[in-house]
């Protein structure tokens, strides 16, 4: 419906549409799985087979429903009620649960609160029904079964005696039986006593209860992780330009730091949240090698990450809620600065210049060795996101052995030499022929034998020798042979790297 007539069709109301209804394949029967007011009104029921409700309303129009799309709005929404509070959770497949723990002052108080929640999703075209309560259980029945109720500490018994069995959260199945024995309301199992309740319909009837009326604690576990620190800023008059959106962030980035000074931290991973004005949210979010705190350091970092994703955020009618989050913090000791007030820091520089072009191209763009337990210079490294190295290793990559000398570029793969003349059986080549050019070695080191992990390789590989030469010109050349001369097979030569 919201497809048809836009988000707004519930407050613009829907004319003379036909009634709607939604069906779905249960038992090989299609069965109405959902329907709007005005098929309510005709007397029909979910679960009625479709069959049967268009012989009674031949005029009702039946759509099929899509459970993958009714997870993604469900999760859209989720992410929306974001702006309420963090703690939000997913109750099965067309409800939400939202720990508004300390919350509800900055909106005015619970009932401020509960309103303004329903009036905006009434303005994006949704039929809701919520509740307010102490405890998840009685929230739940007070949404589904009271209305819009707002239930005070200690007033949970009041609202359940009179609900029926299935506001408890029971299956349907333990419904089935307590009705069987006459049990038919809650009140009426808050009456009976408890140890025949246990033996006969077993404990989760009771948990149910004692989880609605507070006497055991319920877990509600929030569908993203709640972020360590956040500041936010509601907007009067909603904005969409990318230079509006970066000074918001310099703003919120001063807050943060208050918090991140006072507990010694710094920030590794920020996310910026963007609520629009139609119930769509923006998540942004970049990442530092060090942890920082300065707001100027992390506007820009958003500024390349918000210059790269120019074209894919969609303001609409406007951002109306800004929020940044501190997704992972570090330790962060006060630093010295010299006498003129600056700072020196030249791994600092570097990390930063690492972060804004991995925040405008991706984690990615920049990879960085890091070393690898093998024996064979191929395999003693391996290239990995800048990000992932640890703090050490971003500012230098330590030699692989102390007195051991290496190139300064190593090939991925050895490329093969042709040697015109070397000393046998074990000495380093006098002339070799590499890439279609000959050369003469005036200096040789070596030979440094390096034998490949036997527990790697699948048979067994023969050692290398390894040389560093010299030829006419000064260039040094890192080469090997693999075999040795007179054995079954003849010895072939490999180039390794390049010192210079």
């Amino acid at each position: 419906m919201r497809q048809r007539l836009g988000k707004a069709w519930r407050a613009q109301g829907h004319g003379g549409t036909q009634p709607l209804v939604f069906s779905r394949l249960e038992s090989n029967t299609r069965r109405i799985a959902a329907f709007d007011a005005r098929a309510r009104e005709l007397k029909l029921r979910i679960g009625m087979g479709i069959a049967e409700a268009r012989a009674i309303h031949p005029a009702i129009e039946v759509v099929e429903a899509d459970g993958a799309a009714d997870r993604r709005l469900l999760e859209s929404l989720a992410d929306w009620c974001d702006r309420y509070t963090p703690l939000v959770a997913l109750d099965d497949e067309d409800g939400l649960f939202l720990d508004i723990t300390g919350c509800a002052h900055l909106f005015g108080g619970e009932r401020a609160m509960l309103d303004d929640l329903l009036g905006r999703f009434f303005h994006q075209g949704f039929d809701v029904r919520a509740g307010l309560a102490s405890t998840a259980g009685a929230a739940w029945a007070a949404a589904r079964f009271g209305g819009a109720t707002v239930v005070g500490p200690g007033e949970e018994e009041d609202l359940l005696a009179p609900l029926p069995l299935a506001a408890l959260r029971l299956e349907p199945e333990t419904r089935a039986l307590l009705e069987s024995v006459g049990l038919r309301t809650s009140g009426a199992i808050m009456a009976a006593p408890r140890a025949p309740l246990v033996r006969r319909f077993g404990k989760k009837v009771v948990l149910r209860l004692d989880q609605a009326l507070g006497r055991v604690q319920e877990t509600i576990s929030p569908r993203l992780p709640v972020p360590s620190l956040s500041a936010e800023r509601p907007l009067a008059e909603p904005i969409g330009l990318l230079d509006d959106i970066e000074m918001m962030v310099a703003l919120l980035a001063r807050q943060l730091k208050r918090d991140l000074e006072r507990r010694g931290e710094g920030a590794e991973r920020l996310q910026l949240h963007l609520f629009r004005v139609d119930g769509a949210v923006s998540r942004i979010m970049v990442g530092s090698s060090r942890p920082l705190r300065e707001p100027g350091l992390i506007q820009r970092l958003f500024h390349e990450k918000l210059t790269a994703l120019a074209t894919d955020i969609d303001a609409g009618f406007g951002f109306d809620l800004i929020r940044l989050c501190v997704l992972a913090a570090a330790r962060l000791d006060p630093a010295q600065a010299d006498l003129d007030g600056t700072m020196a820091d030249a791994a600092g520089d570097i990390a930063l210049f690492a972060d804004r072009v991995r925040a405008k191209l991706g984690d990615e763009a920049i990879r960085r060795p890091r070393l690898v337990e093998s024996h064979l210079p191929e395999r003693a490294a391996a290239a990995v996101p800048f990000s992932s190295l640890p703090d050490d290793a971003r500012t230098a990559i330590r030699q692989p052995a102390v007195g051991k000398e290496r190139p300064l570029r190593v090939f991925d793969q050895p490329e093969h030499v042709e040697i015109t003349a070397a000393e046998v059986p074990e000495g380093p080549p006098l002339r070799f022929r590499w890439r279609r050019v000959s050369y003469r070695v005036v200096r040789a080191e070596g030979p440094e034998r390096i034998a490949p992990e036997w527990w790697r390789e699948a048979e067994k590989s023969e050692t290398r020798d390894y040389f560093r030469i010299e030829d006419e010109e000064g260039r040094r050349y890192w080469l090997y042979r693999q075999g040795l001369y007179g054995a079954t097979t003849a010895p072939r030569w490999f180039m390794q790297g390049i010192f210079a």
